[in-house]
This record gives structure tokens, C-alpha cells and sequence, in this order.
């Protein structure tokens, strides 16, 4: 039940108004909509739904089962610390393991010992252990200030919030403290995490079955992809010891039957007012026009195969995904229908909340989005350094921010160089990555040529830059003379602080330090302007809407740990029904020997002694998005039964909205994993590990 804290004279005045603006406004979630968090998880609602309660042990077990990984999701599945995840979450960890004749992507890993076990040097692992409620010494430390001064407190007071935890962890038990915000700022939580540094890939089949169907597969279903990784977390040098972990029902789930995620959704705007999406669909189409256009440069490059095809191909997979839900996402946005009922809802809140005025909050965030999208294109180019797209440049932005403000009190910093934020900072910055040459020239030309004709030839950076010399050039010139592709020298320069960076005659440092101060001027426009109003407001929005409904609605996703449930369940597209099983038997009718639908050979040539009807993927009506890519799918036994790996197209407007008769979620079944680690790959180790026999 919705419970609306309001007074009694409100409640007589809305007497008539308020069944209508219920219908519209609460709009509680419908059939297995929403991302719950673990300390507000509906039990009441389940019950009602499915008939059964979980426990406060069953969701602290899973809870602490769950890992959070660089952009993805994971689960530990033994009590020595193994991981199990998609391959494309491992897709980076994979490449940077290859090497010229030895591609890992393309031809997979097996670990036979743990001694095979390699470094995912840009890997970490948390696990969610506890929360604080911080929402009322945030109010407090903003309360009656301007939106430019709020903004500038909140931060600094996350900040020491953040190192605080961490300083009050010590080193026996290593964490990572988070400031998190949830209903755009109605609440504000310190997340503490359990940090594993050291990460490793144990087994990952073939990209051409991982990724079975390419591009034109993506976001569909059926699907046939073993998108499955399994990686280890280790402390001290040893496999860590893990009390939490799930075991795998290899049988899988029955059709109708009730499955729950837990995942870290990345992000999702089903609360943000009708002018942040509008101003979201006034963004897309010039970021997909960027993208597109990179996107032929790596066809074209790729087209020569052999070790140029291989530097490409990850990129372009990452991009490709990218293009697509950014093209869904803008004809979720088109869609006059479902925006017309976002304006429905916002008008019944507004009604509700009595905000309006001259501090309505609404057109504050209006005026705000306006105010945001002059300064897109100036912002995009040189603060987000679109004009600068180079593995090579960012190391040097990192490496010049650093020195700058490592020498600033820790609450003065920019976020993400706080004392907190260092160490895995450094992880990454150290990191003994490939930097491919080739690759790092097609894409800082590309944006330095945009940069030159979207901010125009007159441009004060522009002009600066190209006076004597032409983007194509400047770009191999400094891709050439740079050393920041060796991780020593990146070391060295951290090391050495802003002494060594403003010494320093690397191309790609002077060409960082000629851009900060205007970068910086444009964040700081962005922060003050933007930001600020938009933060302060929506918190109004928030306390209206915690208001009327406290908690009964879940918060946006913000890559923090969720909780959500669902039946293993097909659809009905355009009149035909969709199966919620895929059959092995398919993959092989489709296969057609070139990519994207290529089998390896390992699969060819383990086809007779398969049974063919192994389901392969399943589909479910779990509301999930990116970054519940390696959820496990779990029963209510609290065994895993699938392996979350996508959505379907309809899945994509999911970031708005939830389509409840067609949103669904794709999962790799449980019977072809256990499949290939028992009859088409030698993981016999690693399968008796998962209590399989082979």
C-alpha cells in the first residue's frame, strides 16, 4: 500500500483530485518492475505476488555473495574465491593478456592449475558489507545556503565522509567507502565495500561462442551466446577465502518459474522531470553521429585482418553495443505516447506537492537543462575530451590533474583524485596495458578533426592547436614522441608530483597541460550552473515525493547493489509467441562458418557427443539494465540458475521506463555451462571445483 504523509486540511482539499492522481502519479510497480535496494526490499509486495517471504539471512547471504566489478557484475560460486561472470565483463582483462600471435579473445583461456591463472591488472572486486545513512548530515551542512555554495559543501562533506570510513576501517580489513545518492538526492547513503585488488582469469571459452551473433544478434532473442567467464579473487597471493559464495543448479529454472537478480544496475532515469529527458533527446543524436563515425574507421581498419583486425575488434564490439542502445534509447525518447504519460505524471506530482512559484523547482531544472545544453558542445570536446579520444591522452589528464590536486586538502579535491579514489586510481594508471599505436592515431585524429570543425577554426584551443599543423598530423605526431604508453614511465611521473609533470617535455603532457585550464573552466561552469541547481532542486523534488510515498517506489539504478524478481517467461512479438528456452540444436542450424555466426572448432568437433537439446539461454521478465551484465539469476533455494547477460531490444527503453509485457532479461542457462566445462573444454580442475564430474 502507498502511504501519503500528508495534512488533513491537504488530504480534504484533494479529497476529489486524489484517486486520479494516483492512477497517474505512484504508478506502482506492475507485474516484476524495479530495482530494489537490500535495505528496502518489498517482502510485503512479494508475498503478495508469489507467496513467499526472504528471510534477513537469505538476503544478507546473497547480498554478500554478490561482487561488483569494473562496469559489470559478478557472484562467488566456491569457498576459494572463484567469480563467475560474463565474458564480455573479462573482454578487456582478455586483451590485455594478448599479444601478437597469441589473441586470448579470439581463441579463449583455460587455466589447468592456479598457477596458469592470469593478472586482470584493471580488475577489482567489491562486495557490499554494510551502509550508513548520511541523509541527515547532508541536509544539515547545506541547509539555507545558495545552490553554488550547497553544491560545493555537498561535495566537500562526501568527501570527509568518505575518508572518514576509511580511515576508521584501519588496514585489517581493507574497504572502499562510497557516498551514495538515491531518489535524486532525497537520501544519501556511505556504502562500505570489501575490496579484492587482486584479480584473476581462470576460464573463458572462444569470443566467436561467447558473442555468438555479433552485432546483429545484440539486444535479441532467441540468442545462443556462451557469455560465461569464471575469475578468482585473491589475498596475499593466495585464493581468498570466501564464506559467502552460491552454489549452481545446473538443471537450471522451469518456465513460470520465480527467479530473482541481484546485480548493480549502472544507471536509469525513470525520476528525472520531463525537461531532463527532453534534454537527454536533444543529446543523442550528436553522440550517436560520433559514435557511427568512428565506429566505420574501425570496420575499415579492421578489414585488414591479421593483427590490426585484432586491436579493433574489442573496441568495436564495445562501440557497436554502445550505437545500439543509444539509438533505442532515442526512439524510447521519440515515443510521443509514453512521453505524453511522463508529462501526466509530473503534472499530478506537481499538483500533489504545491512547489510552484518563484523557486518551482521544475523550471529551475528546466532552466538548468538549458543552461546544460549551451554548454554540451564546448564541455564534450575539451572537458570531456571527445576532441582528445586516446587511452594516451586520458593517462596524461590523469597523471596532470594528479599533480595538481594531490597537493590540495583532501576535501578541496575533484572526486575522483580524493584520497579514497587514489588507490584504484593508481591500479589502473600502473597498469601494464597494451597501448597500440595504430589504434590510439584512428581515434585522436578523428576527434581532433571534429574538435576543429565543431568548435570552429576560430576557436582560441583550436586555433592554438592547429596554427601549424593539421589534426591528422598533430595526432601521429603525438602518438609517436610520447612515452606514456610504458606504465614505468607513467609511475615516475606520478611519483615525481607537479615537479616532474611541469618539467616534463612529453607531447601528450604539454598537449594536457595546454587544455586543463579551459577544461577546468568549463567544469566548473557545468558544476555551477548545471549541476548545482539541478542537485538542489531535485531534492526538493524528493522530499515531495518521500512525501506521499516514502519508499513504496525504488530508486533509480546508480551502479549500486539491487535486488529484483521476475518468472522465467517468453513474449509475444507482432502476434508470434517467443520461447523462454533456446536450444543448442539452433545454434549449430545457424551456423555459417564466417562471422559473426562462426562456431569454433572446439564446439564443431564436440557436436556428436552433445545433446543437442541442452537449453542454451533463457529469457525472464527481470527488470535489469547495463551493468546487470554477470548477475546471476538465483532461485528461491538461493541457488544460481542463469547467468545474466543482456536484454532484449525492448530492454533498452528500460533506462525510462518498464514495458512490462515485453521488457525482458537474457541469461545463459546453467546445463550449457555445465556442459562445456565438462565435454567441450579441459577444466577439469575448475569443474570439480564447481562440484562437477566429467
Amino acid at each position: 500500500m502507498t502511504h501519503l504523509l500528508i495534512t488533513r486540511r491537504a488530504a480534504l482539499a484533494l479529497a476529489v483530485a486524489l484517486p486520479l492522481l494516483l492512477g497517474a502519479l505512484v504508478r506502482p510497480a506492475l507485474a516484476d518492475e524495479g530495482m530494489w535496494t537490500f535495505h528496502n526490499f518489498p517482502n510485503a509486495k512479494l508475498k503478495q505476488q508469489h507467496g513467499i517471504e526472504l528471510s534477513d539471512e537469505w538476503l544478507a547471504h546473497l547480498r554478500q555473495s554478490v561482487v561488483r566489478l569494473s562496469g559489470c557484475t559478478a557472484t562467488f560460486v566456491s569457498a576459494e574465491g572463484l567469480i563467475l561472470t560474463n565474458h564480455h565483463c573479462a573482454a578487456a582483462c582478455l586483451a590485455e593478456n594478448s599479444r601478437q600471435g597469441q589473441d586470448r579473445l579470439a581463441d579463449g583461456f583455460v587455466s589447468r592449475s592456479r598457477d596458469e591463472e592470469i593478472k586482470c591488472s584493471t580488475q577489482v572486486a567489491d562486495v557490499l558489507m554494510g551502509r550508513e545513512d548520511i541523509t541527515a548530515k547532508l541536509a544539515a551542512a547545506v541547509a539555507g545556503k545558495d545552490d553554488k555554495t550547497a553544491g560545493e559543501i555537498r561535495k566537500r562533506t562526501l568527501t570527509q565522509l568518505e575518508q572518514a570510513c576509511v580511515q576508521a576501517a584501519g588496514t585489517t580489513d581493507p574497504r572502499r567507502c562510497e557516498t551514495v545518492s538515491l531518489y535524486q538526492g532525497g537520501q544519501y547513503f556511505l556504502y562500505k565495500y570489501k575490496r579484492y585488488t587482486d584479480v584473476r582469469l581462470a576460464f573463458a571459452p572462444e569470443d566467436s561462442i561467447a558473442a555468438f551473433g555479433g552485432d546483429p544478434d545484440n539486444f535479441q532473442y532467441p540468442r545462443w551466446c556462451l557469455d560465461m567467464t569464471l575469475l578468482r579473487a585473491y589475498e596475499n597471493g593466495k585464493p581468498a577465502k570466501i564464506e559467502h559464495f552460491l552454489p549452481v543448479n545446473w538443471d537450471g529454472p522451469k518456465a513460470g518459474e520465480l527467479v530473482f537478480v541481484a546485480g548493480h544496475p549502472g544507471s536509469t532515469d525513470r525520476q528525472l522531470t520531463v525537461a531532463q529527458l527532453e534534454a537527454l533527446r536533444a543529446s543523442l543524436p550528436a553522440s550517436l553521429l560520433r559514435s557511427a563515425e568512428l565506429r566505420g574507421r574501425y570496420i575499415q581498419a579492421a578489414q585488414a585482418g591479421g593483427e590490426t583486425g585484432r586491436i579493433m575488434s574489442d573496441p568495436l564490439m564495445s562501440l557497436e553495443n554502445g550505437i545500439k542502445v543509444r539509438r533505442k534509447q532515442l526512439d524510447a525518447l521519440l515515443d510521443g505516447t509514453l512521453m505524453a504519460q511522463k508529462s501526466r505524471d509530473e503534472a499530478a506530482l506537481r499538483q500533489l506537492a504545491k512547489l510552484g512559484g518563484a523557486n518551482d523547482p521544475w523550471v529551475a531544472i528546466a532552466k538548468a537543462e538549458q543552461r546544460g545544453l549551451e554548454l554540451q558542445l564546448p564541455l564534450t570536446y575539451i572537458e570531456g575530451s571527445a576532441g582528445f579520444n586516446s587511452s594516451l591522452f586520458r593517462y596524461a589528464r590523469t597523471l596532470v590533474r594528479a599533480a595538481a590536486e594531490r597537493s590540495k586538502p583532501n576535501e578541496e579535491r575533484l572526486r575522483e583524485f580524493t584520497d579514497s579514489s587514489l588507490v584504484p586510481l593508481q591500479q589502473r594508471l600502473f597498469a601494464p596495458v597494451p597501448v597500440y599505436a595504430e589504434r590510439e592515431k584512428l581515434t585522436l585524429s578523428l576527434g581532433l578533426m571534429r574538435l576543429r570543425e565543431m568548435l570552429g577554426p576560430d576557436h582560441p584551443l583550436a586555433a592554438n592547436l592547429f596554427k601549424e599543423i593539421s589534426p591528422e598530423a598533430l595526432a601521429d605526431d603525438l602518438v609517436n614522441k610520447t612515452t606514456l604508453g610504458d606504465a614505468a614511465v607513467r609511475k615516475q611521473l606520478w611519483e615525481g608530483g607537479t615537479a616532474a609533470i611541469e618539467a616534463s617535455t612529453d607531447p601528450m603532457i604539454r598537449i594536457a597541460r595546454l587544455v586543463d585550464a579551459q577544461a577546468r573552466t568549463l567544469r566548473k561552469q557545468f558544476e555551477d550552473e548545471v549541476e548545482s541547481p539541478i542537485e538542489t532542486a531535485s531534492e526538493r523534488i524528493a522530499k515531495a515525493r518521500f512525501a506521499a510515498f516514502g519508499t513504496a517506489v525504488y530508486p533509480d539504478a546508480t551502479f549500486t547493489l539491487r535486488l529484483n524478481w521476475g518468472t522465467v517467461q517468453g513474449w509475444n512479438e507482432n502476434g508470434s509467441a517467443v520461447a523462454p528456452f533456446s536450444p543448442l540444436r539452433r545454434a549449430y542450424e545457424r551456423a555459417t562458418g564466417a562471422e559473426p555466426f562462426r562456431l569454433p572448432d572446439s564446439w564443431l568437433k564436440a557436436r556428436d557427443r552433445l545433446n543437442l537439446d541442452t537449453p542454451f539461454n533463457l529469457s525472464s521478465n527481470n527488470d535489469i539494465v547495463g551493468g546487470n551484465s554477470g548477475s546471476s539469476m538465483v532461485n528461491a533455494r538461493g541457488e544460481v540458475v542463469g547467468l545474466v547477460f543482456d536484454g532484449n531490444i525492448h530492454s533498452i527503453s528500460g533506462s525510462y521506463w518498464f514495458d512490462t509485457a515485453r521488457n525482458r532479461a537474457v541469461s545463459v542457462h546453467p546445463a550449457i555451462m555445465k556442459l562445456a566445462l565438462t565435454q567441450v573444454y579441459d577444466t577439469a580442475a575448475l569443474a570439480a571445483e564447481l562440484g562437477l564430474k566429467r
